[in-house]
């Protein structure tokens, strides 16, 4: 996967903690702030087959 640096805004890094069958890591304070993310919000995870993740937001659904 190819990224124009030109086209970013932001690059960190957290760890992942694994508890048994608990999995967590830690969503950026940039990243928090960016997509002005709250408790209960969703993340998707996409991942390719050579390797790489791409994670976007979930957007809600707005009732009509």
């Amino acid at each position: 996967m190819k990224i124009d640096l030109d086209d970013v805004e932001a690059i960190v890094e957290t760890s992942v903690t694994i508890r048994g069958s608990r999995r967590r890591t830690t969503v950026p304070k940039s990243v928090v702030d960016k997509f002005n993310l709250r408790n209960g919000d969703k993340i998707r995870w996409i991942v390719f087959k050579d390797g790489g993740i791409f994670i976007t937001r979930v957007r809600k659904e707005v009732e009509e």
